[in-house]
């Protein structure tokens, strides 16, 4: 028996999005490519935030026809000044922004540890604190546009398992005292967006804006492309094998439409949604869930979620 996939609804693939901003991060390729797609088809305006805006340019040739917009504007997480120059052109050319999705994401395939432009380790700098940072320079526009909403990826992985549930070790953030391991370091960003959504909601619970962490499935994207020639190889030996349990971008891309769409979605701010997935170590979440309990503890831990942001705050040079 084939694995069941959670699907937006008809009511939500019929909106009229007309005049509706989004911005969407990763935006050229992937799951990031399929929710725009599906926002612009739907008469929506999506704001393409990449690093690499000739990419962006040639992925939305495949928008031409569609009642929607775009525009892309740069973007590199791994570069707060980067981000900071996104924020304010965006700032300086929208009166409104009623979606941000925070989709972009990597896992760093190189052994030795590597370090964002500002000194982070560049998996949880991209994943973690660029998003955070671009999602606290917005928070105002996102708080004057009605009913807004802030969708932050996460991935299965942030889960662990019933003997090693992953957490954000907040006194060392780039393993300085710990061996490097760059899935450990992938496992520890994904649980950093889970209790950033959660900790957003908290303090965002009286102006409108609600906000979602995601699971958007295995997609069968771009990942580990960026790896050497033997990560690569191996990936590339894997997809066939993997196929049957995998998701198309399409597939991919429904959970994070179901949280930026769906009239039901903001009755559940702060919560954790899942589209349906095999890797979960934990059998009851295989089926996933709009939204679903995450069996990991310690990405349900709210007083851990403020001190993880109040240190964010330092570690991008924000004051509260």
């Amino acid at each position: 028996m084939g694995r069941k996939i959670l699907w937006i609804s008809e009511e939500t693939k019929a909106k009229d999005l007309g005049g509706k901003v989004y911005i969407v991060t990763g935006a050229n390729s992937g799951v990031g490519l399929e929710t725009t797609r599906q926002i612009i088809k739907q008469g929506g305006h999506v704001v393409m935030a990449c690093r690499r805006t000739d990419a962006a340019e040639e992925a939305a040739l495949s928008f031409t026809g569609l009642k929607g917009s775009y525009d892309v504007i740069p973007l590199d997480l791994a570069d707060l000044q980067s981000v900071r120059n996104f924020a304010s052109a965006f700032l300086g050319k929208y009166d409104r922004l009623d979606g941000l999705d925070c989709n972009a994401g990597m896992v760093s395939m190189a052994s030795e540890k590597k370090m964002t432009k500002d000194g982070i380790e560049l998996t949880i700098g991209i994943s973690y604190y660029g998003h955070f940072l671009l999602t606290e320079l917005l928070l105002d526009i996102l708080k004057k546009t009605e009913n807004s909403r802030i969708a932050i990826l996460s991935s299965v992985v942030h889960a662990g398992n019933k003997k090693n549930r992953h957490d954000v070790h907040l006194d060392d953030i780039n393993f300085n005292k710990r061996p490097y391991n760059n899935f450990a370091a992938y496992s520890e960003a994904k649980v950093a967006n889970v209790l950033y959504a959660l900790e957003l909601a908290d303090r965002l619970k009286d102006t409108g804006v609600t906000t979602s962490s995601i699971h958007p499935g295995w997609a069968r994207s771009n990942f580990g492309s960026g790896g050497n020639f033997l990560t690569r190889l191996a990936f590339s030996i894997m997809a066939p094998l993997t196929r049957g349990m995998s998701d198309s971008n399409e597939e991919a891309a429904q959970t994070s439409l179901h949280c930026l769409l769906s009239d039901d979605a903001p009755s559940h701010s702060g919560a954790y949604f899942s589209q349906s997935s095999v890797l979960y170590r934990d059998r009851e979440c295989k089926a996933g869930g709009w939204p679903m309990t995450s069996p990991n503890p310690n990405a349900r831990d709210l007083a851990k979620a403020k001190e993880m942001v109040k240190q964010s705050y330092a570690m991008v040079g924000l004051e509260r």
